[in-house]
């Protein structure tokens, strides 16, 4: 039996849109980010603590609301819950563009984030896709984030100089009315849903996740590298401030050192798969993390040689960034793979949070010395947890449709001694059943052969 290796029209188009949908709505958060320490002083009851919880606001209720979100799509569908997260986050956007005050301001963030669609909107390019091109399409939209949020560092000063830190948020308010209509308009309606195991959060499987020593060491990974960006940001802006460049021209640090970083960490990715070697360059990455960090301790008065940290810091964070949601889909196990990305997200979003909202504090307490000293501890646990990793290169997951009157213990019996199956799984009540495979020694079309014949 052949086997398509194209995108059908239904999963271009699901990815285009959904890359822009996703692109839109987290322009909206990322914009803030680099402008809010330097224009949110404007602000009553401004402080660095203040500034910290309003950046990583939004990350608090994400984490709180993101499983809820996506139990509510599962019963409600995915299109009227995305409508509903971008909503509430217009709403928190008109919120903050109202505030005169940095509390009013952190209100109106932690409303943005009770829009916590990311899983809603992967479930539907779950339920877009056939599982064969689904890496595919779900790499889209991992790359249309990437780019929004280079995008962002460099709109978010330019927009804030000319439009005010109010003005910002009546635009992320009108990106989100945009993706109102991406949504309407553009993307297209699901007609099948994906297994539940490949797209739905189940808390139940969610605790048991917990114990897995290789999937809790990304879930560290993720909450510290969101930690160290978020804490980044609270100080960043105000050490090129003191370097002695004006707010309105942060772009043009922001602009060279993301397109260094770009450009240096596509190949790192191209590299560790070919020598196999991604265990190796990811603690490479975190080193970077640390590196840049460490070289915060030095009291730069050169905008130049801050933009080389920045860069040095997003080669780091790019190839992380990019690695870490690939390796839970080949460590996940068969049939879990909504769980392990909830765990994985829930995880994320906490590390934004504790890290706007603790580097505030430390800043206060300590200065930018005590922010980077903090970054730096999280790092050297991360590295430590890290040197713990298996290597699993070459590892994919499948999941392919039975008919409900197979017979689950005789697939199993046929499918586990297929050359490359590491492990099966058969959901009855999904008509589903899942593979972890070698991908070297694996034939799809063998497989379906069988599930055919069985």
């Amino acid at each position: 039996m052949a086997v398509e290796e194209h995108l059908n029209n239904t999963e271009k188009r699901g990815a285009y849109s959904l890359a822009l949908l996703f692109a839109l709505r987290m322009a909206g958060l990322f914009m803030l980010m680099p402008v809010l320490a330097v224009y949110g002083q404007q602000l009553t009851d401004f402080s660095p603590l203040w500034v910290g919880i309003a950046i990583g606001a939004y990350g608090l209720t994400q984490a709180l609301f993101q499983i809820p979100m996506g139990w509510l799509s599962d019963r409600f569908g995915r299109k009227p819950i995305i409508f509903m997260g971008l909503s509430l986050f217009a709403l928190g956007s008109v919120v903050a563009a109202l505030a005169e005050s940095i509390h009013g301001v952190a209100l109106g963030r932690a409303l943005q984030g009770m829009g916590a669609i990311a899983s809603t909107v992967m479930a539907l390019a779950a339920d877009l896709s056939r599982e064969t091109q689904r890496a595919k399409v779900m790499a889209f939209i991992g790359v249309s984030i990437g780019l929004s949020f280079a995008a962002s560092l460099v709109l978010g000063p330019v927009i804030s100089a000319s439009l005010g830190l109010s003005g910002l948020f009546w635009l992320i308010a009108g990106l989100a009315v945009l993706a109102m209509l991406v949504v309407q308009f553009v993307v297209p309606n699901a007609e099948v849903k994906a297994p539940s195991g490949e797209v739905s959060v189940n808390l139940r499987q969610m605790l048991g996740l917990l114990r897995n020593p290789q999937l809790l060491r990304l879930d560290w990974g993720v909450f510290s590298l969101h930690l160290v960006m978020t804490a980044l940001f609270v100080v960043m802006p105000l050490r090129l401030v003191n370097a002695g460049l004006a707010p309105a021209h942060h772009w043009q640090v922001y602009l060279p050192a993301v397109l260094v970083s770009f450009v240096l960490m596509v190949p790192l990715l191209i590299i560790s798969a070919k020598r196999n070697q991604q265990r190796g360059y990811f603690i490479f990455a975190i080193c970077l993390l640390l590196l840049a960090n460490a070289l915060l301790f030095v009291d730069f008065q050169s905008v130049g040689l801050l933009g080389l940290v920045l860069a040095i810091f997003f080669i780091g964070f790019n190839y992380l960034e990019a690695s870490l949601p690939a390796l839970i889909s080949t460590l996940a196990p068969p049939g879990n793979k909504g769980a392990a990305l909830g765990v994985f997200s829930t995880s994320q979003f906490l590390g934004a949070f504790i890290g706007g909202s603790s580097a505030g504090a430390l800043y206060m307490a300590g200065g930018m010395h005590a922010v980077s000293l903090f970054s730096i501890a999280v790092l050297l646990i991360w590295l430590l947890v890290s040197l713990g990793m298996r290597a699993q290169a070459g590892i994919k997951n499948y999941s392919l449709a039975i008919s409900s009157s197979q017979q689950p213990a005789h697939l199993l019996a046929k499918l586990q001694v297929l050359p490359g199956v590491v492990e099966a799984v058969v959901i009855a009540q999904d008509n589903t059943v899942y593979l972890k495979v070698k991908t070297k020694e694996f034939e799809l079309a063998r497989a379906l052969d069988l599930l055919r014949a069985a």
